[in-house]
């Protein structure tokens, strides 16, 4: 944590796991709030064991989203543990957690029990479907909530088995919803000291993204369906295909339509009556498709794409994973941050998407090994050494002091 960092001195208690929470918390870490990631004993974060390996605690997802956090590995089960973690809540400005509604209450950590506590304390959950309603116990996943939030219905091409986006969009969403959350409880509790509950989903998250499906669906009743990469309400706006491949073209109003058939030498289609204005060329998007297709085919990607860029006109490459990391403009950006770490050597890290001019995020630390910060946490938040031995004598904490010693 540096000192002008937009967040320095808030204390974050991180109860998640797996995608939407640590999303949330990292935020938060990657703005220079402390974020003490407290995991159980045993195996800590699930995420820890899901996807590619590296060495001992660490995926490569759980390097992703837990950067910047610090590990206390304890037995939230046991009463030893529980009072424990009191003790560290007297300290905190907010607590982030992602278990299923119920959870919490059980374990006797329930807002209005911390609350009790620390009255200015600022309580997020994050679950599948929120802490209210009919669904509130139902367990909840990304491809489920983009399901019942509509995502899948437009999504893909018509006719074609369902399809989800192609990331967990409705987790990351809802971890930024909650990191909004939290920082605007956070303000309030700040000017007032009284803190609150933050409530957010991955259902709501992914029925928030339908701007332009609920719009349509308001206003007169018709249930939208997958356009592929086509727009909802304009045309041409999709992936045309060229000689070697597809580029996204957005011609979306009246002035960069025009200037698209000018830089494509089709100036004619500017005055066919079939696409004289927007509504026109949204009717008869397949068709102009077609057409505009018959001209793209004829050179490559690179190609159209220089012209496209020489007359002024909106256009982009459709990358893979491989190129989005060398286009200079993500460098520039540095959406790719490099961190050197003896044990793991280089990692590479996602950039911080918000940038502030006076107190810009920093990543300044990898993912914690389970329980690598356990008896620093402790020792910070006045707990003696003779505290501290006895509650790792007891195995209520676990300690890791690096590769090997779990």
């Amino acid at each position: 944590m540096t000192t002008n960092s937009a967040l320095s001195g808030m204390v974050v208690l991180d109860l998640t796991q797996i995608m939407a929470g640590p999303f949330c918390t990292m935020s938060l870490a990657d703005m220079g709030a402390d974020v003490i990631k407290v995991e159980k004993l045993n195996g800590g974060d699930d995420n820890r064991r899901m996807g590619p390996p590296f060495i001992n605690d660490w995926s490569a997802g759980f390097l992703a989203l837990n950067r910047n956090k610090r590990s206390l590995a304890v037995d939230l089960r046991s009463e030893v543990g529980r009072i424990m973690f009191k003790r560290l809540v007297e300290k905190a400005d907010a607590l982030v957690e992602n278990f299923r509604p119920g959870v919490m209450e059980r374990l006797g950590l329930d807002y209005e029990s911390l609350a009790a506590i620390k009255p200015s304390l600022v309580y997020c959950s994050v679950s599948g479907f929120g802490n209210s309603g009919p669904y509130a116990k139902k367990g909840g996943f990304d491809l489920v909530a983009q399901g019942v939030s509509g995502l899948m219905s437009i999504t893909g091409h018509p006719d074609l088995p369902p399809a989800k986006v192609g990331v967990p969009i409705t987790d990351i969403s809802a971890g930024l919803l909650a990191a909004n959350g939290v920082l605007c409880a956070y303000i309030h509790a700040l000017k007032t000291g009284h803190g609150q509950q933050v409530d957010t989903s991955l259902m709501e998250a992914g029925v928030a993204y339908t701007v332009w499906e609920s719009s349509v669906y308001f206003a007169d009743g018709d249930i939208p369906g997958p356009l592929g990469s086509a727009h909802r309400v304009s045309a041409p706006y999709q992936a045309l295909r060229t000689l070697d491949g597809y580029l996204n073209i957005g011609a979306a109003t009246q002035p960069t339509w025009e200037q698209l058939c000018r830089a494509i030498g089709q100036e004619s289609l500017i005055d066919d009556y079939r696409f004289l204005m927007p509504g026109d060329r949204k009717a008869r998007q397949d068709e102009l498709a077609t057409l505009l297709e018959e001209t793209f085919s004829t050179d490559t990607t690179g190609n159209w794409l220089k012209l496209l860029e020489d007359a002024g006109v909106v256009a982009g490459p459709i990358y893979n994973m491989d190129q989005v990391y060398k286009d200079p403009q993500v460098l520039a950006r540095q959406m790719l941050v490099d961190l050197e770490d003896p044990e793991l050597g280089t990692i590479h890290n996602i950039g911080i998407p918000v940038k502030l001019s006076s107190t810009p995020g920093q990543i300044r630390t990898r993912a914690p090994m389970l329980g690598e910060h356990s008896v620093e946490v402790l020792i910070e938040n006045g707990f003696s050494q003779a505290e501290v031995d006895e509650l790792l004598e007891l195995g209520v904490v676990m300690e890791n002091q690096g590769p090997g010693t779990r």
